[in-house]
């Protein structure tokens, strides 16, 4: 977590550029243990998701080393 320190207010600009364009739902940590996160992108289009993975300091600075991008159906919620 203190890894997070020096890069953690550009990544929470980054992420709400997208939550202001509609591109994020919602995102956030995992608690206890702190030992990943989830986001939640609206975007049809993977390119954008992997464009965010690109700009992400924690991801270009090596405090995230391995990430998934997957595809999910809302069964509930979502309206």
């Amino acid at each position: 977590v203190e890894k997070r320190a020096p890069f953690r207010s550009d990544h929470l600009a980054l992420a709400n550029e997208y939550l202001e364009r509609g591109e994020i739902e919602m995102a956030g940590a995992f608690a206890d243990p702190v030992d990943g996160a989830a986001f939640v992108f609206t975007v049809e289009d993977r390119a954008r998701v992997e464009a965010f993975v690109a700009a992400d300091p924690y991801v270009a600075n090596g405090l995230v080393s391995s990430w998934r991008i997957k595809p999910w159906t809302v069964v509930i919620g979502g309206d």
